[in-house]
C-alpha cells in the first residue's frame, strides 16, 4: 500500500535545488578568485549537505515514512560529510586540500556508516547476509583495489611527500564504496533494483569525489576541483533518489527468494577476469607485476573459483527442488479430474495434462503444437470462441463443447476455469485475439462432463416417462401439448385424444393389480403400433393414456376409432400367481377428441377432452366423441356452470327467496327459510341441488353463503322493525363449518344487521356429523352458547343416527321430505314419523315437517301431533319484495281441512 502523503520525499524540490549548487560549485574554482574558491566552494557544499540531511531527518519522523532507519542513518552521513566540508571551507583547504586535517577525520567516519546503511537496506528487503554475498564483496573489494593500484599511478604519479591519505586512502576507500554498490546492486531483488542501482551510481560518485581528490593532491588543477564538486552534490542527489525509491521494509518479493540471483557470480566473473586481463596486457606492455599484485590476484581467482562452486552447489540444489516440484505438480495434475491445456498466443496447444484415460485418449505429444480448434466440433467452435474471449475470465457461464477424441467420436467438456499464462510470449502485432489475452497464452482447466451428461439424460428421461408401461408421461405430455399449441399459433393444426379403458377395474378387482400392470403394458404396446411416427402417445395414469396427433380433427378421429378397434375384444389376463388362467375380460376404451386451438390453455384443451371423453362414455363401451358433439351433454351443462359460477355473484345473477314456516297450533307464519336462486342468463334458473356441489367442490361455497348471512339478516331485521314476529332459517354447508370461519361469520352478520341470535336458525345437514364430529361439536355449541338456534335439517336422509341426539345442542329436526311419502296410506310411514314427533317431545326439540304439498299430507301431520309445517301447500317461495304480503295475508282455514285418517287409523 502506498505511504501517506505526509511521508512523500519532496524529490523534484531537492533535486532543483542540488542541481544549482553542483553549477554553482563547478563555476567557482574557475570563475572565482582562488583565495575565495577554497573558502566558499567547502562551504557552500557543507551547508547544501546539512541542509539536505534535516530534510532527510525530518522526513523520517513524518507519519508513513517509508524505512525510516535507513533514512535516519543517511541524515548522521550527511551530518559528518557537511560537517567535515565546514572545517574545510572555515580552514580554506579548499575543495581538494592538498594535506590531510581535522576534516578528513570526520569525512573517514562515513565510511563504517556506508557500510551499515547497506545492511539496513539488505535486512530492508528481507535477506541476510550469506557467505555468498561475502565472497562477491570480497571479490570486488579486492579487484577495485588492484584496479586502483594500476591504473591510478599511471593517471597521476604520486608527488614526493605526497600525503599518504589523500593518494592512498582515498582511493582505497573509492574502492570499498564501489564494492559495497556492487554487491548491494547483485543480491538485492527485483523490487529493489531501482534502489540499489541509484545508490551504486551515488558510491560511484562518491568514489569518483575521492579519486579526483587524490589526483588532485599530486596534481593541482582547477578542472579536478570541478569535478570533485559536481561529482560531490551528484552522489548527493543519487543517494536521495536511492532513498526515495526504496519501498519499504516487508516487501513480497524480496521475503523469499526462488532463485539464486546471477548478478553476484556475473560480476564476481568481470571483475576477476578484469583484473587478471589488465595485469597480463600491463606486462606484456613491459608493466613488472608486484608480489602484491601477484598475492592479491591469486587471492582474487580463489574467492572466484570459491563463488563458482557455491554457485554450482546452490545451482544443484534449486535444481533438485525444481525437479521434486515438477514431480508434485505433474502428479497432482495428471491424477486430477480436471484436463488442464496450456495454449500459445496463437491458440495452439503448448502442454496438456489429463488429456484423457482410456483408448480414445489423445497422448500429450499428439497434441502439442496443433491449434484446439482442430479438435473442437465445428458447432461448438463458436462458443470456445466466446469463452476464451470472455470479459470475465474466471466465469465461463457453464458451456460446454465437444473434443474429438482419438477414435474419431465426441467427448464434451465443461471449462471451468480460463485464466492468461504471463510466462509465454506477448502475440505479435496484428494476431487476430481469441486465443490470448493482453498479449498472453492461456491455460484452460477443463472437466469431462460425459459421465455426468449421461447421468442428466437419464434423470430427464426418467423424469418425463411412464415407470409402467415406458410410455411419455404426464409431464412430458402437458411439455408436447405446450408445444403443440405453440404450432398450432404458427398455422399447424394439432388434436388431443383421452382415452380410458372400460373394464379395467375387474381386472385389478378380480386378477389382481399385477394382472393389472401387465393389460396396461399391453395396451401401450398396441398404442406404440397404432399410431403414427409423428404422433406423442403416453400415460397420464391409472388406466388413462393421451395421444397427442399432428393434424386436423378428422385425421384425429379417425386414429381415434382405429385405436378403439384395436384394443376392443376379449384380453386374456396374463397369468399371474395365485391367479385363474383361463380368465378372460371384456376390455375395452372410450376416446374424447378435441382440437386444439392457441388461445386456449393447456388445462383448457385437457378438459375439453375429459368432457368429450365422458360424453363418450356415457354414450357406451368402445364409443368416439368430439368435444362439439359434447357441448350441451350433462357434462358440458356442467361445465359451463362451474365456469360461470365464480362470477355470478358479482353479475347479480344470485338471489334469494323465502318459503314460510306455519305453526299449527299459533295458526300463523312463523319463520322463513331462506333460499338461494341462480338465475342464468344462458340455461335459465339453475336448482340449488345442482350449483351448490359445484360451489363445494371449486372452494366458493364460504364467500357465498357468508353473502347470503349478510343477506338474510339484513332483510329479516327489516321485517322486525316493522313488528312482524318471524325466525329466520338459513341453510349451511358442511364445507362452510369444515372451514372454521362460520362462527366469525355469523357474528358479523348479526352485529351488521342488527338482528337477535335467538331469531337465527341455522339449519346443517345430518351428514356433517360422520366427519369432523369434534368440530361440528365446537362450532355447534359456541353458536348455540351465542343464542342462536341449530336445526337439524333432512333427518332421516341415510344418516339418521339418534346418538347424535344426545350430545348435539339441537333445538329443531326437520324431517325430510321423504319421510312423508305414503304417509296417508302406510301404516309404516305414518308410524315413523309418530316416532320422530314423540322423540322431539321427549327430548324437547322442535319437529318440522318439510315438502308438505297435499291437505292429506297436512291433515295426517296434524293427527300425529305435527306442530310446525312447511310446504308449497302453505307458502310458496317468493322474493323479498313480497315476502310481507304472504305473511300478512296466511289464510288460516288451510289448517282447518277435513282431518284425514292417517296411516289407516
Amino acid at each position: 500500500m502506498a505511504p501517506p502523503a505526509t511521508g512523500t520525499w519532496p524529490r523534484t524540490t531537492v533535486l532543483v535545488a542540488l542541481a544549482a549548487v553542483a553549477a554553482g560549485l563547478a563555476a567557482l574554482p574557475v570563475l572565482a578568485p582562488a583565495g575565495l574558491s577554497r573558502h566558499a566552494g567547502p562551504l557552500l557544499a557543507g551547508a547544501t549537505t546539512l541542509i539536505v540531511g534535516v530534510l532527510v531527518h525530518r522526513h523520517s519522523r513524518r507519519p508513513g515514512a517509508v524505512s525510516p532507519g535507513v533514512w535516519r542513518t543517511f541524515a548522521v552521513i550527511t551530518a559528518l560529510v557537511g560537517a567535515g566540508q565546514l572545517i574545510r571551507g572555515v580552514t580554506g583547504a579548499g575543495v581538494n586540500p592538498q594535506t590531510g586535517g581535522p576534516a578528513d577525520v570526520a569525512l573517514a567516519a562515513t565510511a563504517p556508516l556506508a557500510l551499515v546503511l547497506w545492511y539496513l537496506l539488505a535486512r530492508a528487503a528481507g535477506g541476510r547476509a550469506s557467505l555468498q554475498v561475502a565472497l562477491d564483496g570480497a571479490v570486488a573489494l579486492i579487484a577495485l583495489g588492484v584496479l586502483v593500484e594500476v591504473v591510478l599511478p599511471a593517471v597521476a604519479p604520486r608527488a614526493a611527500g605526497a600525503d599518504r591519505l589523500l593518494t592512498s586512502g582515498y582511493p582505497a576507500a573509492s574502492a570499498v564504496l564501489v564494492a559495497v554498490g556492487l554487491v548491494t546492486l547483485a543480491s538485492v531483488g527485483p523490487a529493489r533494483r531501482r534502489a540499489a542501482g541509484w545508490l551504486l551510481l551515488a558510491l560511484g560518485a562518491l568514489a569518483v569525489t575521492l579519486t579526483s581528490g587524490s589526483i588532485a593532491a599530486a596534481e593541482p588543477a582547477a578542472g579536478w576541483d570541478a569535478l570533485t564538486a559536481v561529482a560531490y552534490v551528484a552522489g548527493l542527489a543519487a543517494t536521495t533518489l536511492a532513498l526515495d525509491a526504496d519501498p519499504g521494509p516487508g516487501t513480497d518479493e524480496d521475503a523469499d527468494p526462488v532463485v539464486t540471483p546471477l548478478a553476484g557470480v556475473l560480476v564476481s566473473y568481470c571483475l576477476a577476469f578484469g583484473v587478471v586481463l589488465l595485469l597480463l596486457a600491463g606486462w606484456a606492455g613491459g608493466r613488472p607485476i608486484s608480489v602484491l599484485e601477484a598475492v592479491a590476484t591469486g587471492v582474487l581467482l580463489a574467492a572466484t573459483l570459491a563463488r563458482t562452486l557455491l554457485w554450482a552447489a546452490d545451482a544443484t540444489r534449486l535444481t533438485r527442488q525444481v525437479l521434486r516440484a515438477e514431480a508434485y505438480f505433474r502428479t497432482l495434475v495428471h491424477s486430477a479430474a480436471d484436463i488442464t491445456i496450456v495454449l500459445d498466443q496463437r491458440g495452439a496447444i503448448t502442454w496438456a495434462s489429463g488429456a484423457g484415460k482410456g483408448p480414445a485418449a489423445w497422448a500429450a505429444r499428439d497434441l502439442e503444437g496443433r491449434p484446439l480448434l482442430d479438435f473442437v466440433h465445428p458447432e461448438d467452435r463458436a462458443d470456445l470462441v466466446r469463452v476464451l474471449a470472455a470479459a470475465d475470465l474466471d466465469d465461463p457461464s457453464g458451456r460446454s463443447f465437444r473434443l474429438r477424441t482419438r477414435d474419431g467420436g465426441w467427448r464434451p467438456f465443461e471449462p471451468v476455469r480460463v485464466i492468461p499464462s504471463e510466462a509465454l510470449h506477448a502475440a505479435p502485432e496484428g494476431a487476430p485475439r481469441g486465443a490470448a489475452r493482453g498479449g498472453n497464452g492461456l491455460v484452460l482447466h477443463l472437466r469431462d462432463v460425459d459421465d455426468r451428461r449421461s447421468v442428466e439424460l437419464e434423470l430427464e428421461r426418467l423424469a418425463y416417462t411412464d415407470y409402467l408401461t415406458g410410455l411419455p408421461n404426464r409431464a412430458r405430455l402437458m411439455a408436447a401439448l405446450a408445444g403443440a399449441r405453440s404450432r398450432a399459433a404458427a398455422g399447424e393444426a394439432g388434436c388431443l385424444l383421452l382415452l380410458d379403458l372400460d373394464g379395467f377395474k375387474a381386472v385389478n378387482d378380480v386378477a389382481g393389480h399385477e394382472a393389472g400392470d401387465l393389460l396396461l403394458i399391453e395396451v401401450a404396446d398396441r398404442l406404440r403400433a397404432t399410431v403414427r411416427d409423428r404422433d406423442l402417445v403416453g400415460r397420464l395414469g391409472g388406466d388413462e393414456f393421451a395421444v397427442v396427433v399432428r393434424g386436423g380433427l378428422s385425421e384425429a378421429t379417425a386414429l381415434a376409432e382405429r385405436v378403439v378397434t384395436e384394443l376392443a375384444g376379449v384380453h386374456r389376463a396374463v397369468p399371474t400367481p395365485g391367479a385363474d388362467p383361463d380368465l378372460v375380460f371384456d376390455v375395452s376404451c372410450s376416446i374424447g377428441v378435441t382440437a386444439l386451438d392457441p388461445v386456449d390453455e393447456v388445462a383448457v384443451t385437457i378438459r375439453s377432452a375429459d368432457l368429450a371423453l365422458r360424453a363418450a362414455k356415457a354414450a357406451g363401451k368402445g364409443c368416439v366423441r368430439r368435444h362439439g358433439e359434447a357441448a350441451d351433454s350433462a357434462t358440458g351443462r356442467r361445465t359451463r356452470l362451474a365456469r360461470d359460477l365464480p362470477d355470478a355473484l358479482a353479475r347479480g345473477e344470485l338471489r334469494l327467496e323465502y318459503q314460510p314456516v306455519v305453526g299449527t297450533v299459533e295458526r300463523r307464519v312463523l319463520g322463513v327459510e331462506a333460499l338461494l336462486r341462480w338465475d342464468h342468463p344462458v340455461l335459465g334458473p339453475v336448482p340449488p341441488a345442482e350449483f351448490v356441489p359445484l360451489a363445494e367442490d371449486d372452494g366458493l361455497i364460504v364467500p357465498l353463503q357468508r353473502w347470503v348471512l349478510e343477506q338474510a339478516t339484513a332483510e329479516l331485521a327489516g321485517l322486525l322493525r316493522q313488528g312482524r314476529d318471524l325466525q329466520l332459517g338459513v341453510n349451511i354447508s358442511v364445507r362452510h363449518l369444515q372451514s372454521g370461519s362460520l362462527v366469525p361469520d355469523v357474528a358479523a352478520a348479526l352485529a351488521r344487521s342488527g338482528l337477535p341470535p335467538r331469531r337465527l336458525m341455522l339449519e346443517v345437514a345430518e351428514s356433517l356429523f360422520l366427519g369432523q364430529p369434534d368440530r361440528a361439536d365446537g362450532d355447534l355449541q359456541t353458536l348455540h352458547d351465542m343464542g342462536c338456534v341449530i336445526s337439524l335439517d333432512d333427518f332421516g336422509r341415510g344418516y339418521s343416527t339418534f346418538a347424535h341426539l344426545t350430545r348435539l345442542p339441537v333445538d329443531v329436526l326437520k324431517m325430510d321430505r321423504e319421510f312423508l311419502a305414503g304417509i296417508e296410506a302406510d301404516e309404516r310411514s305414518a308410524a315413523l314419523v309418530h316416532t320422530v314427533i314423540e322423540l322431539g317431545r321427549r327430548l324437547s326439540i322442535d319437529v318440522v315437517a318439510e315438502g308438505v304439498e297435499t291437505p292429506g299430507e297436512l291433515a295426517a301431520l296434524q293427527v300425529l301431533g305435527c306442530r310446525y309445517l312447511q310446504g308449497h301447500l302453505l307458502g310458496r317461495p317468493v322474493g323479498p319484495e313480497g315476502l310481507a304480503a304472504v305473511i300478512d295475508s296466511f289464510d288460516a282455514t288451510l289448517l282447518d281441512g277435513e282431518p284425514a285418517a292417517a296411516g289407516g287409523r
